[in-house]
């Protein structure tokens, strides 16, 4: 009775410093356990193992299985479930196949959660049909399934760009007695809703207010920003309306999401006092928020307050991302100031962000319509990154200027570059050269342009 009080207790210890990532500090208290007579079992190495798969790797946590044995104790499903789920976490399919059949081979038969990890990790990796294969196994190994398994299946049809498939699942799951939960209703609406297919989003979302759940924040937030990303604004604004009105607490995503929308719709102003109305209800601002709130500012001109932000942002000890600058940028070229944007968009570059694309086509655009054409072609030769708006635009911007022989060069270097140009953009050119008299040259860019296709198809 000691000898099992001990052990335990030796376990909740355990299990208490390695919450606290105190791992080596764990493995000391087991050696003192051992040294006093209170021997390890399968619960303290389980939870060993738990703590290296989540804080160390899996290989360290692999590593212990060998000592398991010295000390005469087999693993269980608990052991390879933890590991299983390590190799998930990385997309290491060929692991967790491995350390499945190892299970198997061990004599360790898999419980449901054996499944639905070796499932999940199927559609990490993009192999829905072999997923479905392991789904059917469940069944086959007369296991029950859990609401989970249900909700990673439809969560990785959905993932995998079988939407429809996973509606049908969900609809035959319901006709067979299955009553979905608020989590599995969330993944079908957030699925339906990446996929473009706002209605049958916002019927699933009407069918689970006429379920008895309560559609919860995040529900109404995926519904909303699909909204938003279809141009349904009144839609998306209705969304967050029924959600004020409902009490619910809203954290920076949803204001930022619904204050970026109303940008687009030229309602700064009310924009404005959804950004206010955060900063009042108590929530600390992250960099999105203030990315959000600067971008307000360009828009209403007021590039001083602007900049004010970025101090407040280092005295918060938040790091500015490569989408505060490009703001910035914009900010600058909309208010005509091109030389304070350049000088930016330098120190962008000494900064050594992974990209500074979208900031340099932001300058190469509005140099261009201003007429400084060759300022703007500085820009793009400097640009190490190019992509198809990088050249649409200064080709668009060259025919407006009437330089069609540089155009057709430019746009020539695109196409054989394999990179795709807006047909906008060739149309200008060809037509540009027909008007100005180059008709021969025209024909010849027209056959250029052909064969550049040909090559890249």
């Amino acid at each position: 009775m000691v000898c099992r009080f001990s052990t335990r207790l030796l376990n909740i210890c355990i299990a208490s410093i390695c919450k606290a990532q105190q791992l080596e500090k764990a493995e000391a208290i087991i050696i003192d356990g051992i040294r006093l007579g209170v021997l390890p079992d399968v619960v303290t190495y389980n939870t060993l193992i738990a703590a290296y798969c989540r804080f160390v790797g899996i290989d360290t946590a692999y590593s212990v299985l060998h000592r398991m044995r010295e000390a005469g104790i087999n693993p269980d499903v608990i052991t390879y479930n933890s590991l299983i789920a390590a190799a998930t976490r990385h997309c290491l399919l060929s692991r967790s196949l491995d350390l499945f059949e190892e299970m198997l081979q061990m004599g360790i038969l898999p419980n449901v959660w054996s499944y639905n990890t070796l499932m999940h990790c199927f559609f990490k990796s993009g192999k829905p049909d072999e997923a479905n294969m392991v789904f059917r196994d469940i069944f086959l190994s007369n296991l029950s399934p859990c609401p989970s398994t249900f909700n990673i299946m439809i969560n990785g049809l959905c993932k995998n760009g079988y939407t429809n498939n996973a509606l049908m699942l969900f609809r035959n799951l319901q006709r067979h007695g299955f009553v979905p939960q608020i989590v599995t209703y969330n993944i079908l609406i957030n699925g339906l809703c990446k996929s473009g297919r706002l209605g049958a989003a916002r019927r699933i979302l009407k069918e689970l207010g006429e379920s008895g759940h309560v559609p919860n924040a995040i529900t109404y937030t995926t519904v909303m920003k699909c909204c938003f990303r279809s141009r349904q604004f009144e839609q998306g604004l209705e969304i967050f309306s029924e959600m004020k009105r409902k009490g619910y607490t809203f954290d920076a995503f949803a204001y930022c999401t619904v204050s970026g929308a109303l940008v687009k719709t030229g309602r700064t102003e009310e924009a404005n006092k959804c950004m206010e109305q955060m900063v009042t209800n108590g929530i600390e601002l992250d960099i999105v928020s203030y990315n959000n709130l600067i971008n307000l500012y360009c828009r209403e001109g007021k590039l001083e307050n602007a900049y004010k932000l970025l101090d407040e942002i280092e005295k918060r000890g938040l790091e500015c991302d490569k989408y505060t600058h490009t703001i910035l940028i914009d900010g600058l070229c909309k208010a005509g100031n091109f030389e304070s944007a350049q000088q930016h968009l330098k120190y962008m570059n000494m900064m050594g962000f992974d990209s500074n694309l979208v900031a340099s086509n932001c300058l190469i655009d509005a140099l261009s319509k201003a007429g400084q054409i060759d300022c703007a072609m500085k820009v793009f030769h400097s640009m190490e990154l190019k992509d198809s708006f990088t050249y649409s635009s200064l080709v668009h911007n060259l025919c407006k200027a009437r330089r069609f022989h540089s155009a057709s060069k430019l746009l020539l270097s695109c196409l054989r570059g394999g990179m795709k140009i807006l047909k906008s953009a060739q149309r200008a050119v060809l037509a540009g050269l027909r008007s100005s008299g180059f008709t021969r040259q025209a024909r010849k860019l027209q056959l250029k342009i052909r064969l550049a296709k040909i090559l890249h198809f």
